[in-house]
């Protein structure tokens, strides 16, 4: 079999439609990150939970709206979300699972039909790579996009809103900006709540808790230009470092950075 590892830019060209992007996950054909990946199209971050756990996390993501915008939640043992998707497949069409039990990462999968459950709900929140879109069109360039790399993403010392279990610290997704371009981000970003909506943070990383900018928690490390400073989203990896934190004693995540490619468009989401 051969895979895929084209950078974004060749992926965005080689899949541009969401159900054809799918369709080569599913297969086992890409398993890369999704940055760039059929580009119109809203990706989604992964929380899949036993039933019983559901209601806390919905409530989890009431209170922290930033990091865990919902845009769907499956019914128990349901692998389909057909509001996101007709052929989609919930076990099937995410390049990359993690799995972790008791708070720990027990395995990484291409799939989960030999572990998929009865009891299983499956969470889809909102991803900053379908803010990137607009991002560029306003001009603003990306570095990991242009070099083909995963975001950058960070834990930091910011704590979540907890609810039942739930607990555990903000994770950031890090973007680096010359000044003037970071206000356009803010004011492009603010207007598209539905996938985290504008930075929670801009400049000096150690004021949240990073002790070192060039040793992310998650993705790709990218430089950062003397004229440049650190733009701070929230991120749709809180929910894994939150299942480390409350030592939850299931939970089934995205490979960070490795999201659900939707039929939605990134210009259908709301804006204010």
């Amino acid at each position: 079999m051969t895979v895929h590892v084209e950078p974004p830019s060749a992926a965005a060209s080689a899949f541009a439609d969401a159900r054809q992007a799918r369709r080569a996950i599913r297969s086992g054909d890409w398993r890369g990150h999704t940055s760039g990946l059929a580009p119109a199209h809203v990706q989604g971050n992964l929380m899949i939970l036993p039933q019983a756990l559901a209601p806390d996390f919905q409530r989890f993501c009431q209170l922290n709206p930033k990091p865990c915008p919902v845009l769907g939640v499956s019914e128990p043992g349901a692998r389909t979300l057909a509001a996101l998707g007709e052929d989609l497949d919930l076990a099937t069409d995410v390049p990359g699972y993690r799995i972790y039990e008791n708070g720990e990462m027990v395995a990484e999968a291409g799939d989960l039909r030999q572990v998929w459950r009865d009891d299983l709900v499956t969470f889809v929140l909102g991803c900053s790579f379908s803010f990137e879109e607009a991002l560029i069109e306003a001009g603003i360039p990306l570095r990991h996009v242009a070099q083909g790399r995963n975001v950058a993403m960070y834990r930091t010392s910011i704590p979540t809103e907890p609810a039942g279990p739930f607990h555990g610290p903000l994770v950031v997704s890090m973007r680096p900006m010359k000044a003037a371009d970071a206000i356009k981000a803010v004011q492009v970003t603010a207007r598209m709540p539905a996938v985290h909506g504008a930075p929670v943070h801009l400049g000096d990383p150690g004021l949240i808790g990073i002790r070192d900018i060039g040793k992310p928690d998650f993705g790709d490390a990218v430089a950062i230009e003397p004229d440049e400073i650190p733009v701070f989203w929230a991120c749709g990896v809180t929910p894994q470092a939150v299942a480390m934190a409350a030592r939850l004693p299931l939970c089934i995540t995205h490979a960070p950075g490795f999201m659900l490619i939707t039929d939605l468009l990134n210009r259908d989401l709301p804006f204010r």
